[in-house]
C-alpha cells in the first residue's frame, strides 16, 4: 500500500454513509473526499456534519481522475446501475450488502470486474470482527479438532417498528424480512467458518402484530459439501443479539456481541464475550478469551482502498457476496415448499441462466 491514503467517493448520503465515513476517518489507508445525493439537502447536510465535499452530479464525482473507487451506500435495487456507472468510469466498486436485491444482478455486478478491469468489493464486515477472526484461527490450528457443528442467530426489535412507509415491509423489497436482513450475515459468516455450503432448508412465520407483508421469524439449516451441518435463526420481534457458536471434536467455543454497539465496532470488545469449552470439560471451566478492539467497518474499508491499489480482490468478494444471496434465495424457496432442501449450485445455475 502507498503511504498517501486511497481517494474514494461514497454515493447514498443515508444514515450508513455516515457510519462508514466515522470508520474511515479513523484510517490513515483510505479518505472520502466526496459525497453525493440525489437530494440536494442530504449533500448539504452531509458535507457540514461529516466535513466531506458534496458533488453536484455523479459525472463529476466520476471524472475526478484521483478518486480510485467509490462505496455505495444507496437502496438495494440501485446497487447494480450505480455498480456500472462507477465501474464503467474505470473506478473501483464497493456496495454494502447484500451485493444486490436479487441473484442476478449480484452476478451481473460479478461480471463488472472482467467487463471493465476494476474489482468490487461487498461489504459483508461481520466476518472481520475480532471474535470472528479468532474462531477461524482456532478451527485453523486444530484445536477445536474436526467441526461438525454451527449454529448462529442475528436478531433484533425491527419489525415491531415497520410501516407501509418503509421499504422493509414490502416482500419485493425486503424478501423475507430477516432472512435477507439479518440472518444473510450469518450465512456469510459461516460460509467463511465452515466452507462452501451444499443446501439448504428454512421455515418462517409471521409474528409481528404491525401486519408488514414480510415474514419475520425465520430458522435455515445449512450443510456444508464435507459434511457438517449449521443452523441459522433470525428473529425480528426480539431484542437484539448476535451470537455464534462453533462445535468441534475437541472443544466448542461462543462468541456473542452486545447489538446495542454494532454501529460502533470499535467498542465491541468492551462488552463482548468469547469462550472455548474444550474437551469433556462442562461450561463452568470455560476459558474466557480476552478480545482485542477491533473495527469490522474500517478493516473493510481498508481491505477496499488496497483492492483500489493492487486492482486484486480481497474475501469480501463479489463471488461470498453472491454465495449468501442465493442462500437467502434457496431459503426461500424451501420455504415455499415446506422445508424441502433446495440445492446452493441449483440456485446459481438458475439465476446464471437469466443473464
Amino acid at each position: 500500500m502507498s503511504s498517501k491514503p486511497v481517494k474514494v467517493g461514497i454515493v447514498g448520503l443515508g444514515r450508513w454513509a455516515t457510519v462508514l465515513t466515522r470508520a474511515a476517518q479513523k484510517s490513515d489507508r483510505l479518505k472520502i473526499v466526496a459525497g453525493f445525493s440525489r437530494s440536494a439537502e442530504k449533500r448539504n447536510a452531509f458535507a457540514i456534519e461529516m466535513g466531506v465535499p458534496a458533488a453536484p452530479d455523479m459525472a463529476t464525482l466520476l471524472a475526478d481522475p484521483e478518486i480510485k473507487g467509490v462505496i455505495l451506500t444507496v437502496p438495494n435495487e440501485q446497487h447494480l446501475p450505480m455498480a456500472e456507472m462507477v465501474a464503467k468510469a474505470g473506478k473501483h466498486v464497493y456496495t454494502e450488502k447484500p451485493i444486490a436485491n436479487t441473484l442476478v444482478d449480484g452476478l451481473k455486478i460479478a461480471a463488472l470486474e472482467q467487463k471493465y478491469g476494476v474489482s468490487v468489493t461487498v461489504g459483508h464486515s461481520a466476518r472481520l470482527m475480532a471474535g470472528i477472526r479468532m474462531i477461524r484461527d482456532k478451527i485453523d490450528a486444530g484445536e477445536l479438532g474436526r467441526v461438525a457443528f454451527i449454529e448462529a442467530n442475528f436478531s433484533n426489535e425491527r419489525a415491531l417498528e415497520l410501516t407501509p412507509q418503509t421499504w422493509r415491509w414490502y416482500k419485493d423489497r425486503a424478501p423475507g424480512g430477516p432472512l435477507s436482513q439479518l440472518a444473510i450475515h450469518q450465512f456469510d459468516v459461516l460460509h467463511y467458518l465452515g466452507g462452501e455450503i451444499s443446501e439448504v432448508t428454512s421455515m418462517a412465520s409471521k409474528l409481528s402484530p404491525v401486519g408488514a407483508e414480510v415474514d419475520d421469524q425465520s430458522m435455515t439449516l445449512l450443510k456444508f459439501t464435507d459434511g457438517k451441518i449449521g443452523y441459522v435463526g433470525s428473529c425480528w420481534t426480539s431484542p437484539g443479539i448476535f451470537a455464534v457458536r462453533v462445535f468441534g471434536s475437541k472443544g466448542l467455543m461462543h462468541y456473542e456481541i452486545d447489538f446495542g454497539t454494532w454501529d460502533t465496532p470499535d467498542k465491541l470488545h468492551t462488552t463482548s464475550t468469547l469462550y472455548i469449552q474444550r474437551g469433556k470439560d462442562g461450561y463452568g471451566k470455560r476459558e474466557e478469551l480476552n478480545l482485542p478492539p477491533s473495527d469490522m467497518f474500517c478493516a473493510e474499508l481498508e481491505m477496499f482502498a488496497e483492492s483500489c491499489e493492487t486492482g486484486k480482490v480481497r474475501e469480501l468478494s463479489a463471488h461470498n457476496g453472491n454465495v449468501a444471496v442465493a442462500v437467502v434465495y434457496a431459503a426461500l424457496r424451501s420455504i415455499e415448499r415446506k422445508g424441502q432442501a433446495v440445492s446452493i449450485a441449483d440456485v446459481i445455475e438458475e439465476n446464471k441462466a437469466k443473464i
